[in-house]
Parts: C-alpha cells; sequence; structure tokens
C-alpha cells in the first residue's frame, strides 16, 4: 500500500481526514494525493480532455485554489511526507473514482460529518457513493484516529462465503500494523443466531486464512450498528471494518431500524471493503 488519495474540500472533516491519512502514511511510508474536485454545471465546456480548466477565470479560481492548498501543505502534519496535489472539474464521487483508478490508488481516506451512526456517515453523501463504487478499501473518519497506534481492528459482518475475498483484503491491511483482529458477528432480536450455530461458522470461516491474533466474538444487541458501536468501545478499538456491495452500498447491513440512542454518538474510523 503506496498511495493514499484524499479529497479535500478544505473543511475541518477534510483536515481530519488529511491527518488520518498522514498518520497511515507514516507508518507504511505511502505517498498522499489531496484532490479538490470541482462540480461543473451540465452545460460547461471551457475544459480540456481531462476534466482541467482551461480559460480565463478558471485560471484565477486555480490559483486561489492553490493559495489553499499551499496553506495546508504547510502543515506540520505533513512534514516529511510526499504529497501530491491535484485539482479537477467533475462530478464529485465520479471523478474521485476516476482519479483513483487513473493512479492506481491503494486506500482512499474521506471525512465525514454524519452525526449520529455509522449508517449517517455514508448514506445520501459522495461518500456513500464513492464507498459503493471504489474498487479499493476507503477509509472514513469523523473524530479522527488515535495518536498512539492502531492495534485493535473489529471486523464485522455474518461471515458468509461471499465476504471472504473482502476478509483476505482486510486482513493483508491489518498486517500492515501489526494488528489484532476482533471478529464480531452482532445478534439481534431481527436476526437471531444461537450460539452453538454462529461459532461454528466463524471457527470455519478462519480456517482458511492465514491468521494474525485474533479472537472471535458473538455481541447481543438491539440493532446491529448499536452492537458493533458498543463492542467497539468496549475494546476501545482502534478502527471498525465493514464489507461492502457496490449494489447496495452499507444498506443490507443497517436493514434495521436505527435507534435515537445512537444520536450524537462518537464514531471509530470506518474502513470498507467491496465484495
Amino acid at each position: 500500500m503506496k498511495r493514499i488519495l484524499v479529497p479535500i474540500d478544505f473543511s475541518i472533516q477534510a483536515e481530519r481526514a488529511i491527518e488520518a491519512a498522514a498518520q497511515i502514511a507514516n507508518y507504511i511510508d505511502a505517498h498522499i494525493y489531496l484532490l479538490h474536485m470541482v462540480d461543473l454545471p451540465a452545460n460547461e465546456t471551457d475544459m480540456d480532455d481531462h476534466g482541467d480548466a482551461s480559460g480565463p477565470a478558471k485560471m484565477l479560481f486555480l490559483r486561489k485554489i492553490h493559495e489553499k492548498f499551499e496553506e495546508m501543505m504547510n502543515s506540520k502534519i505533513l512534514d516529511g511526507l510526499t504529497v501530491h496535489e491535484e485539482i479537477r472539474f467533475h462530478k464529485t464521487f465520479s471523478g474521485i473514482i476516476d482519479y483513483s483508478k487513473e493512479l492506481k490508488i491503494d486506500l482512499i481516506v474521506m471525512g465525514s460529518q454524519g452525526a449520529t451512526g455509522i449508517k449517517e456517515m455514508f448514506i445520501g453523501s459522495n461518500t456513500e457513493k464513492v464507498v459503493r463504487h471504489s474498487d479499493v478499501p476507503v477509509l472514513v473518519v469523523k473524530k479522527g484516529m488515535k495518536k498512539t497506534g492502531l492495534t485493535k481492528f473489529v471486523f464485522a459482518s455474518n461471515f458468509s462465503d461471499e465476504i471472504k475475498p473482502a476478509f483476505g483484503r482486510f486482513l493483508e491491511f491489518a498486517s500492515l500494523f501489526g494488528a489484532n483482529v476482533h471478529l464480531l458477528f452482532v445478534n439481534t432480536i431481527h436476526n437471531f443466531e444461537s450460539t452453538k450455530k454462529t461459532s461454528k461458522r466463524l471457527r470455519e470461516f478462519v480456517k482458511e486464512f492465514d491468521m494474525p491474533e485474533y479472537t472471535l466474538n458473538i455481541f447481543n444487541d438491539t440493532t446491529i450498528e448499536q452492537g458493533i458501536l458498543n463492542f467497539s468501545k468496549d475494546l476501545d478499538a482502534d478502527l471498525i471494518a465493514l464489507n461492502t456491495h457496490q449494489r447496495s452500498g452499507l444498506s443490507s447491513m443497517f436493514n434495521e431500524s436505527i435507534s435515537e440512542d445512537l444520536v450524537n454518538h462518537a464514531l471509530k474510523p470506518v474502513i470498507t471493503f467491496k465484495i
């Protein structure tokens, strides 16, 4: 993992994403690519074939954006890192996906201002669209990441056969940090399984992988999301990992109502791996 893409809009959420990307880049010696996307009106034609600005007004706009980039590049959190900047005139989420493929990006890091829970970090936003369509992992941060290292990763799933490729990619990511892995199945009244049945599936699941230090966990809660958040809080996890489908994003995991008790819940960083 050598190339980290951070889409930015110069907001506080973007700053937290840059901080998270810098922390990871320092740890694994990766380059950071800062990308600012500018949505154009549908009838805008003053662009070249690569989605770059080509008129006088846009040149002035670019100058202003580059000034903001300069302020950001002078931040101490980027000291010692190789950082690239890029401005593209394109629809935001599709431009991010195109650029990530063009540069063969390994990880996308995005900020979120979602106020309630994991679902609200994604649904109805450009972040959710990127998560759904990205072929590479997407890390979403709201409050930032721990400064003391990343050692406890939670992977929450139903552990069906179809998620095995995504889980393999997650293990590769976790190995970069030497993290302990905590597999989590959340049991709810609407999604109930006996402990015996779930335990057997989890044990069979891990047999196919060269596992790091790990634990198998079955957690009972009122909703899947609340179970993930409560387990991760009890564990004091550094990061939550989920698998997602392109066709449905995260909606298949959150098919139950979300409790009002999650309002303003302090969220952990969440990374997604597409099935």
